[in-house]
């Protein structure tokens, strides 16, 4: 269609009145379009803010699970896991409890320091629980009270630590929550009768609901109140799964929730080198167990398949996490997400029934697994980490300056930090005092003379676990070609790694020595303790020959004088180190 000459004529009219129009106006447009865009990054820096987003600290959402193994394979019957942490996230396949037992790897792993400087060696009095953790200080210096004071609200629900009961729990309570609903003793460990304590209210019994359900459930709800406030926050969720279901003291298998409870059928132990072996193996008390019989096999069957049930509910609980953090994006690029354990567990391993506290691998090398900004995603780190680094590590992500008292050093996390590894350590300082506590329907009684100190070496070319039990047995294992630890070489003639056994176990003894009662950067640089000229670095260094001497003739060596229930330092032999000249 063609316009006519009028209506050209019309047409270029309006057009020049528009064009003028625009020109007088064109300050006022741009005036009002800046105007618009300045309010609209305005309320885009205020939602960041208030989503601790864009500036502000990061935010942290802590998963722990309760006696979870990372050898049994249980990671590989959790999808959620899979799909969320060790496809989105890092997954440190040699991190460590420092000790293997509930309360006193929680203490240390909320604090930073190795449980012979918490005192908090046990699940209950007088070496452990709630009331020694109160009692030794800890209540006014671990992570939340910390992270209050660096602006975060932070949230809890779940098992904080043994002891933590209907009788103690506002004697005093526990500090540095913005908001908690924790489980309570004696019902901390029953599924469907879990005793729950919100804030500062009176506990409140729940018959019939799943414990698990209901961390998932507060765990929500505090989600929801930590995105709508104008601070930055931490949330800790730990649910028991899958502990056993302990009442009045027996262990007996978890409950896992009524929708999982027929799943895996027919699920076995893992037949792994160290399952029920024909050769009995280990040292101390361990040594002398008798091999199981079937109808006990059968029995550990069952308890290993009721484990991984009580999982699925966990797998629910972080499908449910993910989820709602995935509504809020802000939030969601600035969280961290954990997933870990207090301490491993093993069934059958070396002839032993269910339960930790054992310086076996099944007992300490642990689930690890962070997702967040900067983290590389569907990566393994192989290097040695532990519980006392991961609050140095929370404090490195936020910004916060390390204290000098900490017992670990951050984690290299991001890609970043993975860059520049070359000065971490190599080594996990272990340790335990007092009773083995078998758990299960065969489980037998409890050992008396489970005290021990314990360290792994871990670098590119060796991985060595060595211990020394207070009866005085000792273990060396080359982790490498005895990753069962089924061949002790202690005492043995001959070489690994090139090395002579008896000159290497010289070297490793010095090691433990110095870790035995160390302090703040004595646990993660115990060589320069050792050679304070700075000429040893590693294990490598100091298997040098000029050195031969020093750690076979000179150097004092680990010993105990008797096994105790808790850390007495009197009955620990030297603690100090020579120091070499």
């Amino acid at each position: 269609m063609f316009l006519s000459d009028v209506g050209c004529e019309v047409l270029a009219s309006m057009l020049t009145a528009v064009i003028g129009w625009l020109s007088e106006s064109r300050i006022m447009l741009f005036s009002l379009k800046k105007a618009v865009l300045a309010s609209s990054w305005a309320a885009f820096l205020v939602a960041g803010k208030a989503h601790g987003h864009l500036g502000s600290k990061p935010n942290f959402i802590f998963i722990i699970t309760d006696d979870q193994d990372l050898h049994l394979n249980s990671l590989n019957y959790q999808p959620a896991v899979q799909r969320h942490f060790a496809q989105q996230g890092t997954f440190f396949s040699k991190h460590y409890c420092t000790i293997a037992i509930c309360c006193p790897s929680r203490v240390s792993l909320l604090t930073g320091r190795a449980a012979h400087n918490t005192n908090v060696t046990d699940v209950s009095a007088p070496y452990g629980g709630y009331t020694k953790f109160i009692s030794e200080g800890w209540n006014e210096k671990y992570l939340p009270v910390w992270l209050q004071d660096e602006g975060y609200n932070t949230y809890y629900t779940g098992k904080l630590m043994n002891g933590h009961s209907t009788t103690t729990y506002n004697d005093p309570f526990a500090k540095g929550w913005t908001a908690n609903d924790f489980f309570l003793d004696p019902n901390t460990y029953i599924y469907y009768n879990v005793t729950m304590q919100k804030d500062q209210d009176v506990p409140v019994t729940y018959p019939g609901e799943y414990s698990t359900d209901l961390a998932a459930e507060r765990s929500l709800g505090f989600l929801d109140d930590a995105i709508s406030k104008d601070a930055p926050f931490f949330i800790g969720v730990a649910p028991i799964g899958p502990h056993a279901e302990t009442i009045s003291g027996s262990f007996n298998p978890p409950v896992p929730a009524k929708r999982h409870k027929d799943l895996f059928p027919g699920l076995k132990v893992p037949r792994t080198e160290n399952f029920n072996p024909d050769v009995s193996s280990g040292a101390s008390w361990i040594s002398q167990l008798a091999q199981q019989n079937q109808t006990v096999v059968d029995y550990n069957d069952e308890f290993y398949r009721a484990r991984i049930q009580s999982l699925q509910a966990v797998d629910d609980l972080i499908e449910s996490i993910i989820s709602r953090l995935e509504k809020d994006p802000l939030v969601y690029e600035n969280t961290y997400l954990i997933y870990t354990t207090d301490n491993g567990y093993h069934i059958g391993q070396h002839r032993l029934a269910p339960g930790k506290t054992c310086p076996i691998e099944e007992d300490y090398n642990v689930p690890f697994f962070i997702r967040g900004p900067g983290i590389g995603k569907g990566k393994v780190v192989s290097l040695p980490t532990s519980h006392t680094d991961i609050v140095p590590t929370l404090f490195t992500l936020a910004g916060i300056p390390l204290q000098a008292e900490f017992d670990g050093e951050p984690m290299p996390v991001t890609a970043e930090q993975l860059q520049d590894t070359g000065h971490r350590s190599e080594h996990v300082n272990l340790e335990f005092w007092g009773d083995s506590i078998p758990e299960g329907g065969y489980g037998g009684s409890s050992s008396k003379n489970n005290t021990y100190k314990s360290v792994r070496v871990i670098a590119q070319s060796y991985d060595l676990a060595y211990t020394v039990w207070c009866n005085n047995d000792h273990e060396i294992y080359d982790m490498k070609s005895d990753p069962g630890q089924m061949n002790n070489l202690h005492g043995s003639a001959g070489e690994v790694y090139g090395w002579d056994i008896e000159k290497l176990t010289a070297r490793i003894d010095g090691l433990l020595l110095t870790l035995k009662a160390c302090k703040g950067a004595v646990c993660t640089r115990p060589w320069a303790k050792l050679h304070p000229r700075g000429d040893v670095l590693s294990l490598s260094d100091a298997m040098k020959p000029a050195f031969d001497d020093f750690y076979v003739e000179q150097q004092l060596k680990v010993t105990f004088t008797a096994c105790k229930e808790g850390y007495l330092a009197e009955f620990e032999g030297a603690l100090e180190p020579v120091a070499y000249d």
